[in-house]
């Protein structure tokens, strides 16, 4: 094999890379985590050792933030130390490592956008998890290894925060309230897609280290509904803004998610589009009735059946979802 291994493959993410990647006829074998259990690091190793995937993305993780408050442990055991796991399984086989993370790791009290330079400081358990992640690629992959963070995702591969707003503003003429002090970047999963996709093409030594791959601009919870509102033709003024702290979630949500993006252009890539213009592009096919047709995540040139036999364990891993 000599193409990309997908990790996380059944997720929003996962699934939209590999329409990308079958888009662009690369080779793919995605990895579902009825495939492969990342916790299980010999079958890990096994696996990557198989198939000699030219690249690995990891896009599965423990992405409940609420329950990791009081499930770290078993957050970390995913978030963490199977990310280890999948890391020196690449060193040892030479494959690259594009691994998505989050903005969870930054403590979310910042006015102006944090850089790939800044200083994480996770404020939660899920937080901590992520960043044991990231830190696991960098230490055991420094030239190789690639940290993708990113944020408020939504796409037509499952539910997300466009696609519940969509139905509300079509269900009738209630109203809803919705956080207006927690600002961030809202993220259509198909460009997260040819992030990853041009990331992969870069030698190893320009992209590795950290990117940010969320749209660029910045808008609040609140100020989005209303975006997807008027998008449906409903009115906006059925969304009402409402202090997040009110809304009870277990983890505290960071009151500012907002990402830098220098190190696009300092690769030679260009920056991400801002986020009115990816949702313009995006809403009619985030929004319908189903996902895109099957023909789009098969892959045109697929591996043959026996890479999919390096692994064959069953594990608690989430795909990444938002």
């Amino acid at each position: 094999m000599n193409g990309w291994l997908i990790t996380g493959a059944g997720g929003m993410l996962g699934r939209e890379l590999r329409a990308r990647l079958a888009a662009a006829s690369v080779p793919a074998l995605p990895l579902t985590h009825a495939d492969l259990d990342l916790t299980d690091t010999d079958a890990v190793a096994r696996a990557v050792r198989r198939t000699r995937p030219a690249i690995v993305v990891n896009c599965a993780a423990w992405t409940d933030a609420d329950a990791a408050e009081t499930r770290e442990a078993e957050a970390l055991r995913v978030n963490g130390d199977a990310v280890r796991g999948l890391a020196r399984a690449c060193a040892a086989s030479g494959a690259r490592l594009l691994h998505v993370s989050s903005d969870a790791v930054f403590p979310g009290r910042a006015t102006d956008p944090y850089d790939e330079t800044a200083r994480p400081a996770p404020r939660t358990a899920y937080g901590r998890t992520r960043l044991a992640g990231e830190r696991a690629v960098l230490e055991e992959l420094p030239r190789t290894g690639t940290v993708v963070r990113t944020a408020w995702l939504y796409g037509a591969y499952g539910p997300n925060f466009i696609r519940s707003m969509a139905a509300r503003a079509m269900a009738g003429d209630a109203t809803l309230a919705v956080a207006h002090d927690q600002h961030g970047q809202p993220t259509w999963t198909r460009d997260v897609a040819g992030r990853l996709l041009a990331l992969g093409r870069l030698p190893a030594s320009q992209a590795a280290g950290i990117f940010h791959a969320t749209c660029g601009g910045r808008t609040t919870w609140y100020d989005l509904a209303r975006e997807v509102f008027r998008l449906c033709g409903a009115d906006p003024d059925r969304v009402l803004p409402v202090d997040g702290a009110s809304l009870g979630t277990v983890a505290p949500r960071p009151a500012w998610s907002v990402l830098g993006h220098d190190r696009w252009e300092e690769a030679g890539l260009t920056p991400p589009r801002h986020w009115r213009e990816a949702l313009a592009v995006a809403f009619r096919s985030v929004t319908s009735d189903g996902p895109p047709a099957r023909r789009r995540t098969a892959s045109r040139r697929p591996l043959p059946s026996a890479a999919r036999a390096a692994a064959t364990s069953r594990g608690p891993v989430r795909a990444l979802s938002g």
